[in-house]
């Protein structure tokens, strides 16, 4: 191809063959050496990677860093146009709690926050933590948060330096700054106080980075002592510890992706053996939170796919006491729910939009927060405070930048907080927003949110970025996104396929796009693509498709199935090698994936319906687009050698010619680098291969 006619030689991965077979079926695989044998330490330390291995990864990102060679200078102007979007030295409105109010701010400069207080109606402001500070000299540093104690004397907080997941807490005196001895290591990232603040509760990984056991940790102990609370015994499960409002119960919530189990610790005996709430029963979630002697439990037993909201006592909280509040309305999905002294509170989605409603539990009265454009979102932030009624959240659309509102439950009044700030400046009347629903194979129609600037031609000239999804319920939001303006402005359309396996349109909308029907997914964004040309936005050969994780896999199956309808697919941290994965019960993430994809070790069927579109079980010989694949070597989601296989067998199989990219961060996991300059640098990097793919680097 033109546009990269000096590059040199590809790297070519060795073929080691490796052979396995399931329900008599044979596969080969050329590339599984590009595996670590010994990924588990390999995520706690990198030096230890395999030689060879690293050789490649560092050969693939000389060969990609000569593909972009020529789009240096555009990256340059990429990331200070989106710097220059951000204000440097944002701040927080500060969160009311107790005697003092809570927030985070950036330093010019700075790529990590911190976190201060100050007394509880305004006043000087106490540094808490300084995210800069703790980073410094690392090569990756992600903060975990920082969690106070009911007396506001102690914070928790935690840090991975690796990018591989496993935090570190540190226990620290918020009078002094200092922090303690306490050291606990290999946990998932937070902890939660007891309300005496002299010790707490969290969550520790196993060495497959399994979140397997709660433990109870008593300040100024060493972690060797502490008390074992409970153990997971099930590899299918996710689990996580947290606390009420009322700080009257630890709750240890256990699910995977289709089913959920409580157990409460009451805080006035924190020795007491976990409640169970209600037994795990396959396919019934439930959420819960605080409300004084009930708790409010959002699920979807009694048949309520889209959910309903019951109450039920706290000194008897078993399903046989559920009694139903928010009665389940079809196709109306509730999201989350929360509780205060007087009101209920819940985020739904009607007709593919949100709403927060609100009632009044003494009343019952009930009413709605909603907007008018035609694709925004709004997210729900509540309160840290129980006996309250006043509430935030926030709003934006494409075109709108977010804003976010005080709202008093009581009185129905709503006042601006904070806008946020665009330094370089934007006018919103200069962009338009739109959603268009593109027909599916079946009949379904798939919402698509569009952005472009007004003078953008709709003639089918105009390049487009379509991003997807598409997997675990997840909702694409159609918000405020000051980094796709650089890809805009240059005469882009910007566009969201809400395709299946999200809940964009419902929980059915998830359900038709997960298991069996997975495959759903990968039609509609090609359905997505072939409706925005259709009605003249782009052209097949200006589309280029991004998406990342599992949007990454659905990435890698568009490829295989409609190569031809795309000039150039962005693949973060694709999930491509999706069968050899959900075979192998080791990785961190096998077990509880099974219910969103299938088991193929235990089901012949899954096997095959797995294999019928696991990307790189089809990649296969046909003129693929250009692609970039990107990876992070200590990625415990989406381990390294997936992307990095991929790209071998693609290189091998392609009959078009067009390069294939793989940019493998060295220091960093599923979330790239860590800082917030720095991901821009990772944005502006993937824009600019968009805008080179799309003749549009001038």
């Amino acid at each position: 191809m033109a546009l990269f006619s000096s590059l040199p030689p590809a790297p070519i991965a060795p073929k080691k063959p490796v052979t396995d077979t399931h329900h008599g079926i044979t596969r080969t695989d050329d590339y599984a050496w590009l595996r670590a044998d010994n990924w588990q330490a390999m995520f706690k330390d990198p030096s230890i990677l395999d030689p060879e291995i690293r050789t490649h990864l560092e050969a693939e990102n000389r060969y990609q860093k000569a593909a972009m060679a020529d789009t240096e200078a555009l990256q340059k102007q990429l990331f200070a146009e989106m710097r220059g979007r951000i204000k440097e030295d944002d701040s927080s409105i500060p969160v009311k709690d107790g005697p003092f109010a809570y927030g985070t701010s950036f330093v010019t400069g700075g790529e990590h926050p911190r976190f201060f207080r100050t007394p509880r109606e305004g006043g000087a402001e106490t540094l808490l933590l300084d995210g800069d500070k703790e980073a410094a000299g690392k090569a990756y540093f992600q903060l975990g948060g920082l969690d106070h104690s009911s007396d506001h004397s102690l914070g928790i907080w935690g840090y991975d330096d690796k990018g591989s997941e496993f935090y570190t807490l540190r226990v620290r005196d918020l009078e002094t700054g200092e922090d303690l001895a306490d050291r606990i290591e290999n946990t998932g990232g937070g902890g939660v106080f007891a309300p005496d603040g002299k010790s707490f509760f969290y969550t520790v990984l196993d060495d497959n980075h399994r979140p397997s056991r709660i433990y109870h940790h008593l300040i100024g102990t060493p972690q060797s002592e502490d008390r074992l609370v409970y153990e997971e015994e099930d590899a299918g499960f996710f689990m996580g510890v947290g606390g009420s409002s009322l700080d009257d119960f630890i709750f240890i919530d256990i699910h995977d992706h289709e089913t959920s189990e409580y157990w409460l610790i009451p805080t006035s005996d924190l020795t007491a053996a976990p409640q169970l709430v209600a037994e795990r029963e396959t396919g019934i979630e439930y959420d819960m939170t605080e409300g004084g002697d009930v708790f409010y439990i959002l699920t979807n037993a009694d048949g309520a796919k889209d959910f309903k909201i019951v109450e039920t006592p706290v000194t008897a909280p078993g399903r046989e006491n559920w009694r139903d509040v928010v009665p389940h309305r079809p196709g109306t999905l509730i999201l989350g729910h929360e509780a205060y002294a007087r009101h209920l509170v819940w985020l739904a989605r009607e007709n593919g939009l949100p709403q927060i409603r609100v009632r009044d539990r003494k009343s019952g009265d009930e009413h709605a927060i909603a907007f008018a454009e035609e694709a925004y979102s709004l997210s729900l932030h509540g309160a840290a405070e129980y006996d309250t009624d006043v509430i935030r959240f926030s709003y934006s659309s494409m075109t709108t930048p977010s804003q976010l509102f005080e709202y008093d439950m009581a009185t129905r009044e709503r006042r601006l907080l904070k806008t946020q700030e665009v330094p370089s400046g934007h006018k919103i009347d200069d962009y338009v927003t739109r959603r268009v629903f593109a027909p599916a194979w079946d009949g379904e129609s798939v919402p698509v949110t569009l952005l472009y600037r007004k003078d953008t031609p709709l003639d089918g000239s105009a390049p487009c970025l379509l991003y997807g999804y598409g997997a675990y319920g997840m909702t694409i939001p159609a918000g405020f996104n000051t980094s796709c303006l650089s890809l805009v402005d240059r005469g882009f359309i910007y566009a969201i396929a809400h395709i299946r396996g999200g809940k964009d349109k419902g929980f059915a909308w998830y359900e038709n796009g997960k298991m069996a029907k997975k495959t759903n997914s990968f039609k509609d964004f090609i359905a997505s693509a072939d409706h925005l040309v259709a009605q003249g936005f782009t052209a097949y050969d200006r589309i280029i498709a991004e998406g990342g994780s599992a949007g990454g896999m659905l990435m890698g199956a568009v490829a295989n199935m409609a190569p031809e309808k795309f000039a150039g697919i962005i693949a973060a941290v694709p999930f491509v090698d999706v069968l050899t994965t959900m075979l192998d019960d080791t990785l961190p993430l096998t077990p509880p994936e099974w219910p969103e994809w299938g088991n193929p070790i235990e089901s012949e069927e899954f096997y095959k319906i797995i294999a019928s579109y696991s990307p790189y079980d089809n990649v296969e010989a046909k003129p693929y687009p250009v692609i970039l694949a990107i990876a992070g070597l200590t990625d415990p989601r989406v381990t390294y050698w997936e992307p990095a296989k991929w790209v071998a067998k693609l290189r091998e199989k392609s009959t078009s010619g067009a390069p294939v990219l793989l940019k493998t961060n060295m220091d960093a996991g599923h979330g790239g680098a860590s800082g917030r300059f720095q991901r821009l640098e990772e944005i502006a990097f993937e824009y600019a291969f968009a805008l080179k793919m799309a003749g549009r680097m001038v």
